[in-house]
């Protein structure tokens, strides 16, 4: 079974909870600020923190492809998590899923191990990809992870786009029958709606969540995604379209997503790309003060920029600047 969740409430007394369930809705994937020089700006990184669980979700994962982790050094890494990790643990209502993306298994299940005691309330698996690992190889990798944290629930993420990395329904149920700590999917095929059906149709039934800056969200709603995990630097979009579809006003919501699908399906052409476009939308807003990416990078041209002062214009009233 899934890991109870026994953290302390403000009051004093004790939640009791399956994690888990606290991945529902949107659930943002943290960015990184870095300084002009390029060096860590954690200041900005904790605004980034407070302004994201502020906006009412209840889950946020970090570090993702939206967070640079490729280019981050060990010592900033734990440096970070260890910032997200000290404003989640207190809290019953939030909870912190930290991502683990190393390619040796030995590894993987190592760092899964050591953030789940530093605090972490769910584990996102990135399956290793690089020169192409057999099926049977991933799926040992995996199996390894999940058993190595269990009963601590655990996300995989299944980013083919990104990974090469090929999987299906019938592999992720035989993973979860063998390991029921694997709670959900983070389903980033394109187009990932039949996939989304399939596993949840399936037995065991797995939720899953939707990624990919939300480009294909609306069929990912109607083929019962739970959630969607886009970037973070326009969190309260999200929050208010996910609001629309779960209180069943589908119109409402296909009509702000048709105003955002021109903004987010050309910044996910490229990942790099929609870092930079995020990072740029992050400063724009006064969340913190340089939009500078780690080379190499995207660099925004001058279109690109006066896209991002369009998106900015036109929800304006959906996002405060924060300066």
């Amino acid at each position: 079974m899934a890991a109870l969740d026994t953290r302390p409430t403000p009051d004093g007394g004790t939640a009791t909870g399956d994690a888990a369930l606290l991945v529902r809705g949107v659930s943002p994937v943290l960015e990184v600020p870095f300084h002009a020089d390029g060096a860590v700006d954690v200041a900005g990184f904790s605004r980034v923190v407070d302004h994201v669980l502020s906006t009412g979700v209840t889950s946020v994962m970090f570090p993702g492809f939206a967070s640079e982790y490729h280019k981050l050094a060990e010592a900033e890494r734990a440096e970070l998590t260890e910032v997200l990790l000290s404003r989640t643990r207190g809290r019953a209502d939030v909870a912190a899923i930290v991502a683990v993306q190393d390619h040796a298994t030995r590894l993987a299940a190592q760092r899964a191990r050591a953030v789940v005691d530093a605090g972490a309330d769910l584990i996102n698996l990135l399956p290793p990809h690089y020169l192409s690992p057999s099926r049977r190889a991933v799926q040992e990798h995996v199996g390894a992870v999940l058993a190595a944290v269990a009963p601590t629930p655990v996300v995989l993420q299944y980013a083919p786009s990104e990974t090469g990395t090929s999987l299906d329904a019938a592999t992720l149920r035989e993973l979860a029958t063998e390991h029921p700590n694997l709670r959900l999917v983070k389903v980033e095929s394109s187009p990932p709606g039949r996939l989304i059906a399939e596993l949840a149709a399936g037995r065991p039934a797995l939720p899953a969540v939707e990624g990919y800056a939300g480009v294909q969200l609306p069929d990912a709603v109607r083929r019962g995604a739970v959630g969607t995990q886009p970037g973070c630097s326009f969190t309260e979009i999200y929050v208010e379209l996910w609001r629309r579809y779960e209180a069943g006003d589908h119109a409402g919501g296909d009509e702000l997503h048709r105003r955002l699908l021109p903004y987010i399906s050309y910044w996910m052409l490229d990942t790099e790309l929609i870092i930079a476009a995020e990072k740029l939308i992050s400063v724009r807003r006064g969340l913190f003060a340089d939009p500078y990416c780690r080379e190499p990078a995207h660099r925004l041209d001058a279109e690109e920029i006066g896209m991002v002062d369009r998106f900015l214009a036109e929800f304006d009233t959906m996002l405060p600047h924060l300066g």
